[in-house]
Protein backbone atom coordinates (compact mmCIF):
# COMPACT_ATOMS: atom_id res chain seq x y z
CA UNK A 1 0.00 0.00 0.00
CA UNK A 2 1.44 3.32 -1.29
CA UNK A 3 0.67 5.92 1.83
CA UNK A 4 0.97 9.82 1.42
CA UNK A 5 0.23 11.51 4.49
CA UNK A 6 -0.08 15.07 5.61
CA UNK A 7 0.61 17.61 8.66
CA UNK A 8 1.34 20.75 9.78
CA UNK A 9 4.29 19.45 12.05
CA UNK A 10 6.81 16.55 12.51
CA UNK A 11 9.36 15.24 14.53
CA UNK A 12 11.63 16.51 15.18
CA UNK A 13 10.45 19.66 14.23
CA UNK A 14 7.12 20.06 16.24
CA UNK A 15 6.51 20.32 20.57
CA UNK A 16 3.85 17.38 21.00
CA UNK A 17 2.56 14.30 21.13
CA UNK A 18 0.44 14.48 17.95
CA UNK A 19 3.62 14.31 16.20
CA UNK A 20 5.28 11.74 18.29
CA UNK A 21 2.26 9.57 18.05
CA UNK A 22 2.33 10.49 13.84
CA UNK A 23 5.89 9.57 13.27
CA UNK A 24 5.68 6.10 15.36
CA UNK A 25 2.73 5.68 12.86
CA UNK A 26 3.97 5.85 10.18
CA UNK A 27 7.22 3.97 11.06
CA UNK A 28 5.19 1.49 11.87
CA UNK A 29 3.79 1.24 8.28
CA UNK A 30 6.71 0.98 6.62
CA UNK A 31 8.07 -1.74 8.82
CA UNK A 32 5.45 -3.63 7.66
CA UNK A 33 6.21 -3.03 3.61
CA UNK A 34 4.15 -0.22 2.89
CA UNK A 35 5.64 2.81 0.65
CA UNK A 36 5.13 5.75 2.95
CA UNK A 37 5.86 9.34 1.84
CA UNK A 38 5.12 12.15 4.57
CA UNK A 39 4.64 15.61 3.49
CA UNK A 40 4.63 18.73 6.01
CA UNK A 41 5.49 22.06 6.41
CA UNK A 42 9.07 24.10 6.37
CA UNK A 43 8.73 25.06 9.85
CA UNK A 44 11.87 24.57 11.95
CA UNK A 45 12.57 24.51 15.18
CA UNK A 46 16.48 24.51 14.66
CA UNK A 47 16.18 20.80 15.67
CA UNK A 48 19.88 18.70 14.85
CA UNK A 49 18.59 15.19 14.46
CA UNK A 50 18.31 13.62 10.97
CA UNK A 51 14.93 13.35 9.35
CA UNK A 52 13.50 10.73 8.05
CA UNK A 53 14.30 9.50 4.54
CA UNK A 54 10.61 9.87 3.61
CA UNK A 55 9.89 13.16 4.96
CA UNK A 56 9.17 15.85 2.79
CA UNK A 57 9.25 19.51 4.37
CA UNK A 58 8.11 21.56 1.40
CA UNK A 59 4.20 22.85 2.39
CA UNK A 60 4.21 26.49 3.53
CA UNK A 61 1.66 27.37 6.76
CA UNK A 62 -0.30 30.19 7.79
CA UNK A 63 0.71 30.00 11.17
CA UNK A 64 3.74 31.09 12.68
CA UNK A 65 4.94 30.04 16.18
CA UNK A 66 2.20 31.75 18.05
CA UNK A 67 0.87 33.87 16.03
CA UNK A 68 -1.03 34.19 12.38
CA UNK A 69 0.97 36.98 10.25
CA UNK A 70 -1.43 39.19 8.24
CA UNK A 71 -1.40 38.22 4.86
CA UNK A 72 -2.75 39.96 1.47
CA UNK A 73 -5.43 37.96 -0.81
CA UNK A 74 -2.46 37.72 -3.69
CA UNK A 75 -0.24 36.84 -0.48
CA UNK A 76 -2.49 34.14 0.36
CA UNK A 77 -3.36 33.06 -3.04
CA UNK A 78 0.53 32.42 -3.85
CA UNK A 79 0.78 30.45 -0.45
CA UNK A 80 -2.26 27.93 -1.89
CA UNK A 81 -0.65 27.50 -5.61
CA UNK A 82 2.47 26.21 -3.89
CA UNK A 83 1.16 24.10 -1.42
CA UNK A 84 -1.25 22.65 -4.70
CA UNK A 85 1.52 22.37 -6.62
CA UNK A 86 3.82 20.46 -3.96
CA UNK A 87 0.62 18.14 -3.30
CA UNK A 88 -0.12 17.39 -7.09
CA UNK A 89 3.56 16.71 -7.67
CA UNK A 90 3.73 13.97 -5.23
CA UNK A 91 0.50 12.81 -6.57
CA UNK A 92 1.69 12.47 -10.01
CA UNK A 93 5.42 11.16 -7.93
CA UNK A 94 3.76 8.52 -5.63
CA UNK A 95 0.28 7.44 -6.59
CA UNK A 96 -0.64 6.97 -3.50
CA UNK A 97 -3.64 4.47 -2.45
CA UNK A 98 -4.66 6.17 0.34
CA UNK A 99 -3.96 9.65 1.70
CA UNK A 100 -3.86 10.09 6.13
CA UNK A 101 -4.85 13.39 7.08
CA UNK A 102 -3.06 14.86 10.35
CA UNK A 103 -2.74 17.68 12.42
CA UNK A 104 -3.85 20.46 10.27
CA UNK A 105 -3.98 23.58 11.69
CA UNK A 106 -2.31 26.21 9.94
CA UNK A 107 -2.42 23.97 6.75
CA UNK A 108 -4.49 24.35 3.27
CA UNK A 109 -7.17 22.84 3.73
CA UNK A 110 -8.01 23.21 0.35
CA UNK A 111 -5.36 19.79 0.02
CA UNK A 112 -8.47 17.70 1.67
CA UNK A 113 -10.86 18.96 -0.89
CA UNK A 114 -8.40 18.15 -3.67
CA UNK A 115 -7.59 14.71 -2.65
CA UNK A 116 -11.24 14.24 -2.52
CA UNK A 117 -12.12 15.34 -6.01
CA UNK A 118 -8.90 13.10 -7.65
CA UNK A 119 -11.19 10.25 -5.83
CA UNK A 120 -8.20 9.07 -3.39
CA UNK A 121 -9.43 7.39 -0.49
CA UNK A 122 -8.13 9.64 2.44
CA UNK A 123 -8.37 8.64 6.57
CA UNK A 124 -8.13 11.56 8.82
CA UNK A 125 -6.13 10.89 12.46
CA UNK A 126 -7.92 13.39 14.42
CA UNK A 127 -6.15 13.91 18.07
CA UNK A 128 -6.74 17.76 18.32
CA UNK A 129 -9.65 19.85 17.31
CA UNK A 130 -8.14 21.24 14.07
CA UNK A 131 -11.85 20.74 12.35
CA UNK A 132 -12.76 23.29 14.07
CA UNK A 133 -9.75 25.86 14.22
CA UNK A 134 -8.39 24.44 11.10
CA UNK A 135 -10.92 26.55 8.96
CA UNK A 136 -10.89 29.44 11.60
CA UNK A 137 -6.50 29.89 10.79
CA UNK A 138 -6.79 28.67 6.97
CA UNK A 139 -6.07 32.31 5.38
CA UNK A 140 -8.06 31.07 2.30
CA UNK A 141 -10.84 29.71 2.64
CA UNK A 142 -11.96 31.59 5.72
CA UNK A 143 -13.10 35.22 3.44
CA UNK A 144 -15.52 32.72 1.99
CA UNK A 145 -17.00 31.45 5.03
CA UNK A 146 -18.79 34.92 5.18
CA UNK A 147 -17.62 37.74 3.48
CA UNK A 148 -17.23 36.34 -0.11
CA UNK A 149 -19.36 33.85 0.21
CA UNK A 150 -21.45 34.22 -2.48
CA UNK A 151 -17.61 34.87 -4.54
CA UNK A 152 -16.88 30.89 -3.20
CA UNK A 153 -17.48 29.45 -6.43
CA UNK A 154 -16.60 31.60 -9.03
CA UNK A 155 -12.95 31.96 -7.15
CA UNK A 156 -12.72 28.24 -7.27
CA UNK A 157 -13.41 28.10 -10.90
CA UNK A 158 -10.71 30.81 -11.73
CA UNK A 159 -7.96 29.82 -9.38
CA UNK A 160 -8.00 26.78 -9.45
CA UNK A 161 -8.36 26.33 -5.20
CA UNK A 162 -11.06 25.24 -3.62
CA UNK A 163 -12.95 27.45 -1.91
CA UNK A 164 -14.80 25.33 0.51
CA UNK A 165 -13.82 22.10 2.03
CA UNK A 166 -16.42 18.75 2.49
CA UNK A 167 -15.14 17.29 5.12
CA UNK A 168 -17.56 14.44 6.07
CA UNK A 169 -17.08 12.90 2.51
CA UNK A 170 -13.52 13.45 2.08
CA UNK A 171 -12.44 11.28 4.60
CA UNK A 172 -13.37 8.41 7.22
CA UNK A 173 -11.96 9.55 10.66
CA UNK A 174 -9.98 7.75 13.58
CA UNK A 175 -10.41 10.16 16.50
CA UNK A 176 -8.05 9.42 19.81
CA UNK A 177 -11.13 9.83 21.96
CA UNK A 178 -14.72 10.41 22.07
CA UNK A 179 -14.33 14.41 23.32
CA UNK A 180 -12.46 14.79 20.16
CA UNK A 181 -15.13 13.12 17.69
CA UNK A 182 -18.07 15.30 20.45
CA UNK A 183 -15.65 18.79 19.63
CA UNK A 184 -15.61 17.83 16.04
CA UNK A 185 -19.61 17.25 15.79
CA UNK A 186 -20.02 20.60 17.74
CA UNK A 187 -17.81 22.29 14.87
CA UNK A 188 -20.71 20.91 12.84
CA UNK A 189 -18.59 17.49 11.35
CA UNK A 190 -20.44 14.67 11.89
CA UNK A 191 -18.90 12.31 9.08
CA UNK A 192 -20.65 8.61 8.08
CA UNK A 193 -17.44 6.40 8.71
CA UNK A 194 -16.11 7.05 12.03
CA UNK A 195 -13.85 4.83 14.33
CA UNK A 196 -12.04 5.90 17.72
CA UNK A 197 -8.62 4.91 17.66
CA UNK A 198 -6.94 5.68 21.48
CA UNK A 199 -3.12 6.83 20.64
CA UNK A 200 -0.79 4.66 23.56
CA UNK A 201 2.80 5.30 24.81
CA UNK A 202 5.98 3.70 23.68
CA UNK A 203 5.96 -0.04 25.32
CA UNK A 204 9.22 0.72 26.28
CA UNK A 205 7.74 3.03 28.94
CA UNK A 206 6.03 0.35 31.23
CA UNK A 207 9.04 0.36 33.18
CA UNK A 208 8.14 0.76 36.67
CA UNK A 209 10.84 2.78 38.74
CA UNK A 210 11.39 1.43 42.13
CA UNK A 211 9.12 2.71 44.89
CA UNK A 212 10.50 5.55 47.10
CA UNK A 213 9.85 7.51 50.25
CA UNK A 214 8.01 10.40 49.82
CA UNK A 215 10.15 13.72 49.56
CA UNK A 216 7.14 16.02 48.33
CA UNK A 217 8.83 16.10 44.58
CA UNK A 218 6.26 16.97 42.26
CA UNK A 219 6.86 16.99 38.41
CA UNK A 220 5.07 18.53 35.05
CA UNK A 221 5.31 17.08 31.61
CA UNK A 222 4.07 18.90 28.71
CA UNK A 223 4.04 22.03 26.57
CA UNK A 224 4.46 25.73 28.29
CA UNK A 225 0.64 26.61 27.34
CA UNK A 226 -2.20 28.20 29.43
CA UNK A 227 -4.38 25.90 29.00
CA UNK A 228 -2.29 23.14 30.35
CA UNK A 229 -2.99 24.43 34.33
CA UNK A 230 1.00 24.79 34.96
CA UNK A 231 -0.17 28.16 37.07
CA UNK A 232 -2.34 25.88 39.18
CA UNK A 233 0.26 23.13 40.00
CA UNK A 234 2.51 26.57 40.85
CA UNK A 235 -0.16 28.28 42.78
CA UNK A 236 -0.30 24.70 44.61
CA UNK A 237 3.01 24.72 46.45
CA UNK A 238 1.68 27.90 48.06
CA UNK A 239 -0.38 25.53 50.18
CA UNK A 240 1.99 22.44 50.45
CA UNK A 241 4.95 22.08 53.27
CA UNK A 242 7.94 23.97 52.21
CA UNK A 243 9.69 21.05 51.30
CA UNK A 244 7.66 20.34 48.50
CA UNK A 245 9.21 21.06 44.88
CA UNK A 246 7.68 21.27 41.18
CA UNK A 247 9.78 20.38 38.75
CA UNK A 248 8.30 21.42 34.63
CA UNK A 249 9.47 19.76 31.82
CA UNK A 250 8.56 21.34 28.85
CA UNK A 251 8.68 24.53 25.99
CA UNK A 252 7.08 26.31 23.67
CA UNK A 253 5.22 29.63 24.72
CA UNK A 254 8.32 31.70 26.37
CA UNK A 255 5.48 34.39 26.98
CA UNK A 256 3.80 32.23 29.51
CA UNK A 257 6.88 30.75 30.98
CA UNK A 258 7.32 34.16 31.86
CA UNK A 259 3.82 34.61 33.30
CA UNK A 260 4.31 31.39 35.11
CA UNK A 261 7.91 32.75 36.92
CA UNK A 262 5.84 35.75 37.51
CA UNK A 263 3.35 33.80 39.49
CA UNK A 264 5.75 31.54 41.23
CA UNK A 265 7.30 34.66 42.62
CA UNK A 266 4.23 36.27 43.51
CA UNK A 267 2.97 33.78 45.82
CA UNK A 268 6.70 32.98 47.21
CA UNK A 269 7.54 29.64 45.36
CA UNK A 270 9.71 30.50 42.46
CA UNK A 271 12.75 29.27 44.37
CA UNK A 272 10.73 25.73 44.76
CA UNK A 273 10.41 25.56 40.98
CA UNK A 274 12.71 24.29 38.02
CA UNK A 275 11.80 25.14 34.33
CA UNK A 276 13.74 22.45 32.73
CA UNK A 277 13.13 23.39 29.04
CA UNK A 278 13.00 20.48 26.53
CA UNK A 279 15.00 17.33 27.10
CA UNK A 280 15.84 14.70 25.74
CA UNK A 281 13.45 11.26 25.97
CA UNK A 282 15.55 9.30 28.36
CA UNK A 283 16.06 12.21 30.48
CA UNK A 284 12.19 12.46 30.66
CA UNK A 285 11.84 9.05 31.66
CA UNK A 286 14.58 9.48 34.45
CA UNK A 287 12.83 12.30 35.65
CA UNK A 288 9.70 10.03 35.97
CA UNK A 289 11.48 7.85 38.38
CA UNK A 290 12.64 10.65 40.50
CA UNK A 291 8.82 12.24 40.88
CA UNK A 292 6.65 11.02 44.31
CA UNK A 293 3.76 12.34 41.87
CA UNK A 294 3.24 13.56 38.36
CA UNK A 295 0.53 16.48 38.13
CA UNK A 296 -1.78 16.71 34.76
CA UNK A 297 -3.62 19.84 35.47
CA UNK A 298 -4.74 20.82 32.12
CA UNK A 299 -8.06 23.11 32.67
CA UNK A 300 -9.22 22.45 28.73
CA UNK A 301 -11.05 19.96 27.29
CA UNK A 302 -7.53 18.09 26.42
CA UNK A 303 -8.24 15.47 23.41
CA UNK A 304 -5.96 12.48 25.02
CA UNK A 305 -3.20 12.88 27.31
CA UNK A 306 -0.13 10.87 27.06
CA UNK A 307 1.90 12.17 30.02
CA UNK A 308 -0.31 10.20 32.58
CA UNK A 309 -0.20 6.89 30.88
CA UNK A 310 4.19 7.31 30.75
CA UNK A 311 3.70 8.30 34.79
CA UNK A 312 1.81 5.39 34.78
CA UNK A 313 4.34 3.33 33.14
CA UNK A 314 6.93 4.44 35.48
CA UNK A 315 5.17 3.51 37.99
CA UNK A 316 4.06 6.95 39.39
CA UNK A 317 0.92 8.18 40.43
CA UNK A 318 -1.28 11.17 38.80
CA UNK A 319 -3.01 13.86 40.00
CA UNK A 320 -5.00 15.39 37.24
CA UNK A 321 -8.38 16.93 35.99
CA UNK A 322 -9.48 14.37 33.62
CA UNK A 323 -11.01 17.40 31.70
CA UNK A 324 -11.33 15.94 27.83
CA UNK A 325 -10.28 12.34 26.82
CA UNK A 326 -7.85 11.95 29.66
CA UNK A 327 -11.30 11.25 31.27
CA UNK A 328 -11.82 8.26 29.44
CA UNK A 329 -9.07 6.47 30.61
CA UNK A 330 -8.64 8.62 34.33
CA UNK A 331 -10.82 7.39 37.32
CA UNK A 332 -10.73 8.98 40.51
CA UNK A 333 -9.24 6.44 43.39
CA UNK A 334 -8.72 3.95 41.62
CA UNK A 335 -5.66 4.92 39.09
CA UNK A 336 -5.59 8.63 40.00
CA UNK A 337 -6.73 11.23 41.99
CA UNK A 338 -8.48 13.66 40.25
CA UNK A 339 -9.35 17.37 41.52
CA UNK A 340 -11.39 20.16 39.72
CA UNK A 341 -9.06 22.22 37.49
CA UNK A 342 -8.09 25.58 38.20
CA UNK A 343 -8.47 24.60 41.85
CA UNK A 344 -4.96 25.18 43.49
CA UNK A 345 -6.26 23.98 47.27
CA UNK A 346 -7.91 20.87 45.55
CA UNK A 347 -4.96 19.94 43.76
CA UNK A 348 -2.57 20.70 47.13
CA UNK A 349 -5.02 18.56 49.23
CA UNK A 350 -4.95 15.42 46.58
CA UNK A 351 -0.83 15.74 47.09
CA UNK A 352 -1.33 15.39 50.59
CA UNK A 353 -3.63 12.90 50.47
CA UNK A 354 -1.07 10.61 48.66
CA UNK A 355 1.91 12.01 51.20
CA UNK A 356 -0.16 10.68 53.99
CA UNK A 357 -1.12 7.13 52.63
CA UNK A 358 1.44 4.98 51.54
CA UNK A 359 -1.08 2.12 50.72
CA UNK A 360 -2.80 4.87 48.51
CA UNK A 361 0.05 5.22 46.25
CA UNK A 362 0.60 1.58 46.23
CA UNK A 363 -2.99 0.89 44.92
CA UNK A 364 -2.39 3.64 42.88
CA UNK A 365 0.50 2.14 41.50
CA UNK A 366 -0.50 -0.93 40.42
CA UNK A 367 -3.83 0.28 38.59
CA UNK A 368 -1.76 2.40 36.64
CA UNK A 369 0.41 0.11 35.15
CA UNK A 370 -2.49 -2.12 34.28
CA UNK A 371 -3.84 1.07 32.47
CA UNK A 372 -0.55 1.91 30.74
CA UNK A 373 -0.36 -1.68 29.46
CA UNK A 374 -3.88 -1.16 27.84
CA UNK A 375 -2.76 1.69 26.19
CA UNK A 376 0.04 1.25 24.16
CA UNK A 377 1.34 2.26 20.78
CA UNK A 378 1.17 -0.86 19.19
CA UNK A 379 -2.44 -1.16 19.66
CA UNK A 380 -2.80 2.17 17.80
CA UNK A 381 -0.47 1.53 15.28
CA UNK A 382 -2.57 -1.66 14.27
CA UNK A 383 -5.56 0.63 14.50
CA UNK A 384 -4.12 2.94 11.61
CA UNK A 385 -3.12 0.34 9.53
CA UNK A 386 -6.89 -1.14 9.81
CA UNK A 387 -8.28 2.29 8.63
CA UNK A 388 -6.45 2.52 5.92
CA UNK A 389 -6.97 -0.74 4.70
CA UNK A 390 -10.59 -0.07 5.34
CA UNK A 391 -10.69 3.22 3.17
CA UNK A 392 -9.17 1.34 0.21
CA UNK A 393 -10.96 -1.24 0.11
CA UNK A 394 -14.21 0.85 0.56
Amino acid sequence: MRVLAAGNMYPPHSFGGYELVWRSAMRHLEARGHEVLVLTSDLDFGSSEPDDPNVRRELRLYWRRHYLPEMTAVERLRLERHNARVFQRHLRELRPDVVSWWAMGGMSLSLIERARRAGIPAVGFVHDDWLYYGPLMDGWLRPFRRRWRRLAAVADRITGIPTRVDFERAARYAFVSEATRRAAQKAGVDPPHVAIAHSGIDPAYIDPAPEREWTWSLLYVGRIDERKGVHTAVVALAHLPDAARLTVIGGWDEAEERRLRETAERVGVLDRVRFMGQLQPDEVRAAYADADAVVFPVIWEEPWGLVPLEAMGRGRPVVATGRGGSGEYLRDGENALLFEAGDERALAQAVKRLAGDPPLRRRLREAGLETAARHTDVEFNAAVLRELEAAVQA
